[in-house]
């Protein structure tokens, strides 16, 4: 119970740090008002230490299913580059929320493992841009599909209206996971995730 009051605070903090300082004054609310916005605030506090658990347990469980050698951030920059690649050096360190120099040791393994290459952009010789080799291809193709089928095995153990509320939910976190500059997804349509 501290540990929710605890973060119920630093959330309404940070959350107050964002108001306009014309609003009303605290103590000019309503009991009520306080009260529920408490409650909304332990709310808050305990769907998000379930919905971490959740999201840890199965993202490790993924990561079992990968069958690669390469570590969940060399998996995670390979993803990168195969779905939205080539990409600048700058950009793939943007997308992978790490600092440039992180971006240039993990692309130096998977380098040495033959999956990635490098080349300059035509439009502005400065610029690297960084691809997928046919093996880097083939690595993030095969490891996708193996995670992918477990993913479906499990999903199949669910009744239709609870597949049907997961992929409501699939936007939503999305839009918590994609950095804020970018904004929320669009809701994905079954015919998404068979992709």
């Amino acid at each position: 119970m501290a540990n929710r009051i605890i973060i119920a605070k630093l959330a309404s903090e940070t959350d107050s740090s964002d108001t306009d300082s014309s609003e009303t004054d605290s103590s000019e609310t309503d009991s009520s008002e306080t009260d529920s916005s408490e409650t909304d605030s332990e709310v808050d506090v305990e769907v998000a230490a379930r919905l971490r658990v959740a999201i840890a347990r199965l993202s490790r469980q993924l990561r079992q299913q990968a069958g690669t050698s390469l570590s969940p951030t060399l998996q995670s920059v390979l993803a990168s580059i195969a779905l939205h690649g080539p990409l600048s050096l700058g950009d793939l360190a943007a997308r992978e929320q790490v600092a440039p120099p992180t971006i240039t040791k993990l692309l130096g393994k998977l380098d040495e493992q033959g999956l990635i290459e490098r080349r300059r952009d035509a439009d502005d010789r400065r610029v690297i841009l960084v691809s997928l080799t046919d093996a880097g291809r083939l690595r993030f193709d095969e490891s996708r599909t193996r995670r992918t089928a477990w993913l479906v095995r499990r999903l199949t153990e669910l009744n239709l209206a609870n597949r049907a509320q997961l992929l409501d939910v699939v936007g939503l976190l999305e839009a918590i996971v994609e950095p804020e500059t970018t904004g929320p997804r669009a809701p994905m349509h079954e015919q998404d995730l068979l992709r």
